[in-house]
């Protein structure tokens, strides 16, 4: 199972920018939703996604990061919007 540390990280490379342009980032396991969350936080608007712990595994073993990579870029714009 993917370390919740270690999918910040991954996700934090793959966007340096979350950071540095305030928005804040983290990564928790459901366990009733059986999936990780990725929550993002931007001054007082805050969103969240669900991630499948296979897409997990599968980008942290540097397989496919394209489920991961499609939901963070649709929660980035969400929370530029706002």
């Amino acid at each position: 199972m993917v370390n919740k540390n270690e999918l910040c990280k991954k996700i934090s490379s793959m966007y340096p920018d979350i950071g540095e342009c305030g928005i804040d980032l983290s990564v928790s396991y459901d366990d009733t939703e059986k999936a990780w969350v990725v929550d993002m936080k931007k001054d007082s608007h805050k969103l969240k996604t669900y991630l499948e712990p296979e897409d997990a595994d599968m980008c942290m073993n540097g397989k496919q990061c394209i489920g991961l990579g499609m939901q963070i870029s649709q929660l980035r714009s969400n929370i530029d919007q706002m």
